[in-house]
């Protein structure tokens, strides 16, 4: 039986044409945030590996060590992104108004 032993440092990628430079699971297009999300709402590792049948379990710790180890910065762009949408939220809530 032949092992293969994979080097972790390659899980996780950056790249400025995917996702906005964003940590990403690498071969996916599923963003660290994405796990730190569901993760944060309670799941599990391996729950979040049944939700997200693409995902290995070794892919998910990779995101999820990724996120604690990176925890500012996920969680400030996790903060952002909500700021914003909150943001439109109220302007698109306002021009209904506006337009009644």
């Amino acid at each position: 039986m032949t092992t293969t032993v994979v080097d972790i440092g390659t899980l996780i990628i950056r790249d400025r044409n995917l996702r906005g430079g964003r940590p990403i699971i690498a071969e996916t297009g599923t963003s660290v945030r994405r796990i730190a999300v569901l993760y944060k709402q309670g799941n599990s590792a391996e729950e979040i590996a049944r939700l997200m049948t693409h995902l290995s379990i070794a892919q998910v710790y990779a995101a999820l060590t990724y996120y604690h180890a990176n925890r500012a910065e996920i969680d400030t762009d996790l903060a952002e992104e909500q700021a914003a949408y909150e943001h439109l939220a109220e302007l698109h809530y306002k021009n209904l108004k506006t337009n009644s």
